[in-house]
């Protein structure tokens, strides 16, 4: 890192002030002022629009050298950063990117310690439900900057504390740090820098004696069958994918590998699932923080054999016929914040599927 061009450009104070606003990311765009997205809404910084010079040798001098040789080479790339801003060491999550010939990035601002349940929304019986699991998989799903890291790291924080848990995550790049806790071992390796991908990571993860598992993406084939190979060996294992639906979740698994081996996988993912957590952050109806709404889905009889046989349009209603069993719709979710007064009923509107869910 070029300390003295990063202390003089316009990046530590366009981040220094997305820190002190309880901004979630930080924009940098050539043609554009530096961006912030608070609670969901882009609120542009005072200044000049970026030029393309000016945006480049900023971004330079920030990034480590492997990251931006990275990024000449192949106009993507993905680093964790640690810098400090007077009141202690804030960690980043980096994308850079190529857009128009002309440099680009995107900064997720990361907490600086891992949130409280209570904080976040999400319930705590369900985070001791979820991790008192003996095994198995427990899958994190929602849409990009949807909270699936942080509700991973509060859950891994939550077993680390009651101890006696060895724990190996893996992720791309390595968000939160998890503090040192004497009543269990927890070792983070990142991809693309400790570990050459997610799959090579499993493999050699399950030598290592884990009692649990955290999986940061699944996005492949050998990926998708190692977390399955994980879970049904005896380990807990979460992991995240990119889906709106807890539906969406299970489909997509399965799509991702080829459709000769498809029936093998369902029947290996009907045995191993254990639940399916789907996230959305609604803009609040005070304007502050964003409101978490959650659909719950737990693997049941019903769902493992809708799993097995390929009928996947079924599982919605049998999350809305198990409620006694801890599912919940996601229109249930967004419907008791309406009736809470914590978002809107045009924000309510436009998550459910079915407005009527509203006037009950």
């Amino acid at each position: 890192m070029t300390a003295d061009v990063f202390e003089t450009s316009f990046l530590r104070p366009a981040l220094a002030q997305a820190i002190e606003q309880g901004a979630s990311d930080l924009h940098v765009v050539v043609g554009h002022r530096p961006t912030i997205r608070v609670h969901g809404r882009l609120q542009q910084l005072a200044g000049t629009a970026l030029t393309e010079e000016v945006a480049r040798a900023a971004l330079k001098a920030v990034s480590p050298p492997d990251a931006w040789q990275r990024f000449e080479r192949e106009h993507n790339a993905d680093f964790a950063l640690e810098l400090d801003f007077g009141s202690g060491p804030r960690r980043l999550r980096v994308n850079y990117f190529v857009s128009s010939q002309n440099c680009g990035a995107c900064f997720r601002i990361i907490p600086s310690t891992i949130p409280e349940f209570h904080w976040a929304g999400f319930p705590l019986p369900l985070a001791q439900r979820l991790t008192h699991f003996r095994n198995g998989l427990v899958l994190i799903s929602g849409v990009s900057g949807a909270g699936k890291t942080t509700t991973l790291a509060m859950l891994i924080k939550r077993l680390a504390q009651e101890g006696d848990y060895r724990i190996i995550t893996l992720e791309e790049p390595i968000e939160y740090v998890f503090p040192h806790n004497e009543r269990s071992i927890v070792t983070q390796r990142e991809v693309g820098r400790d570990v050459a991908s997610f799959a090579e990571g499993l493999k050699y993860g399950l030598r290592q004696d884990p009692d649990v598992i955290l999986v940061g993406e699944i996005r492949d084939r050998d990926t998708a069958q190692m977390v399955l190979s994980a879970a049904e060996t005896g380990h807990l294992v979460f992991a995240t994918l990119h889906t709106r639906d807890a539906k969406g979740a299970l489909t997509r698994y399965v799509d991702l590998v080829p459709a000769n081996v498809q029936a093998e996988l369902r029947a290996q993912l009907a045995m191993s699932l254990r639940a399916v957590i789907c996230q959305h952050l609604l803009p609040s109806a005070t304007g502050g923080k964003r409101e978490l709404a959650l659909e719950i889905l737990f693997n049941n009889s019903p769902i493992a054999s809708a799993i097995r046989t390929g009928k996947d349009e079924s599982i919605d209603r049998i999350i809305l016929t198990s409620r006694a069993e801890g599912m919940l719709p996601l229109d249930e979710s967004v419907r008791q914040l309406f009736v809470a007064h914590k978002v809107s009923r045009e924000t309510a509107e436009q998550y459910v599927s079915d407005k009527s869910v509203l006037n009950r």
